[in-house]
């Protein structure tokens, strides 16, 4: 949550971050030294084992074609290369070269390694495994979807946590009752400062088994744009962690993208306007002009839009002066492109509650399903606002007071997308179909 103009709201979980994460930092930070002494001395000891941390695959504009991979290692590699075979075979089909994509950020050098997976063949089974001379990772699984298929995504509210346990906990659980999912998306505030590098390890930790075997689509939040001293800073560490599509711009290379995924057309949009506007302007202008171009150019039956930032205003306890109706800085402005572009769904995160607002279009509720359906998709890390909002009047479905994490799944078919929200032991709290003539 938070924006620039109300940072100060983090002092009431800095005392735990202080208690917890932060203050372990120096510790943790030995400790992850001694993981990469511990790795060099067992490579020595299993030769043939290359070991390689947050494997990751990342969405490409077009999945059934192409896949990007990324991954990291304790310390540089030349010649690392990617083998990729169909399942069963015995024989690597194709290889791709590892390219060096190290960075420094929180004053550790990051050796992050890069390679984009293409000439795919849609509705495939392959394998794939990293090289680096004599030494290999395990096989992994990757698969191409088609064009018209079935599919089922996970969406995870904001991770944003002091202590990422409940992250780690409902990420694992999430994903060991969904390993039929394909793909998943993490809805922004991944971590709660964007560059602390121990807030990322433990935010990719709570996605380890997932992200190697299906696709990750990231959404920027706000918290991605904070440094150590809590004040804004460009995104360095976010852009870094995540390949995700070329959108075509100079300025916000990355900021916001869209993809293809079987019938759906997903569009990304970074609603960080505020944080980023303190070093360039021109992103949401920018994002106006970029999204009626891309959905001309990629529509698809179904058209779904991911932001970290909310539509609505929210009343809350304890401060009369601030009304309830819709968010000037995004709701006014998105809102009436997604009723001229048809989208029909949009999923927001950023308030840490879970709300299904059903449809609405001109800023109105439309009992007879016109316009897109709002879903705001709650909390999975330890930051939670209880009791914090007033309904609002076009609430339809809310979590039982004060919530627990949550997460998503979204089931598509030709005839519907059928959307359900699930708390971390498994409990279905709602559910909802939106169908197409």
């Amino acid at each position: 949550m938070a924006n620039g103009k109300n940072i100060k709201r983090r002092t009431f979980i800095k005392a735990a971050a202080t208690a917890g994460v932060l203050a372990v930092g120096g510790a943790a930070l030995w400790y992850l030294g001694g993981l990469r002494g511990l790795r060099k001395a067992a490579l020595r000891q299993f030769p043939g084992v290359l070991y390689t941390e947050r494997l990751r695959q990342i969405v490409t504009q077009d999945n059934t074609k192409a896949r990007a991979l990324m991954w990291e290692l304790s310390s540089p590699m030349e010649n690392q290369m990617v083998e990729l075979r169909v399942q069963g075979a015995k024989e690597a089909a194709h290889r791709y070269p590892g390219m060096d994509d190290r960075f420094t950020d929180d004053g550790i050098e990051v050796y992050q390694y890069t390679a984009e997976l293409d000439k795919l063949t849609s509705g495939t089974h392959y394998e794939y495994r990293i090289v680096a001379g004599d030494a290999a990772t395990d096989w992994q699984t990757l698969y191409t979807p088609t064009e018209s298929e079935s599919y089922k995504i996970l969406i995870f509210p904001d991770a944003q946590s002091s202590d990422y346990s409940d992250w780690k906990e409902i990420a694992h659980l999430a994903w060991a009752r969904n390993t039929d999912a394909e793909l998943f998306a993490c809805m922004g505030d991944l971590v709660d400062n964007g560059e602390d590098r121990l807030q990322w390890t433990e935010f990719f930790a709570g996605i380890k088994e997932m992200q190697r075997s299906i696709p990750m689509a990231p959404v920027m939040g706000n918290h991605e744009t904070y440094n150590l001293d809590w004040k804004a800073r460009l995104p360095e560490a976010y852009l870094r962690y995540f390949q995700t599509p070329t959108n075509g711009s100079k300025a916000f290379g990355r900021y916001y993208y869209s993809f293809d995924y079987g019938d759906v057309h997903y569009v990304v949009l970074c609603t960080q306007q505020k944080e980023i506007g303190t070093f360039k302007s021109g992103l949401l202008e920018e994002q106006l002009a970029w999204i009626r171009r891309d959905l001309k150019a990629h529509r698809k039956r179904w058209n779904v839009v991911l932001m970290h930032k909310d539509v609505l205003q929210y009343r809350i306890n304890g401060r009369p002066e601030r009304e309830e109706g819709i968010d000037e800085d995004n709701g006014r402005v998105w809102m009436p492109i997604f009723d001229e572009l048809a989208i029909d769904v949009v999923f927001s995160a950023h308030l840490h509650t879970y709300r299904n607002r059903g449809h609405i279009y001109g800023f109105e509720k439309t009992p007879d399903a016109k316009g897109p359906l709002y879903i705001l998709t709650g909390v999975a890390g330890n930051v939670r606002y209880p009791n914090l909002w007033i309904d609002h009047a076009f609430d339809e479905v809310t979590l039982p007071q004060p919530e627990t994490d949550n997460y998503l799944t979204m089931e598509v078919s030709r005839d519907a997308l059928e959307i359900a929200c699930f708390l971390s032991d498994g409990t279905e709290m709602d559910r909802v179909r939106v169908t197409k003539k």
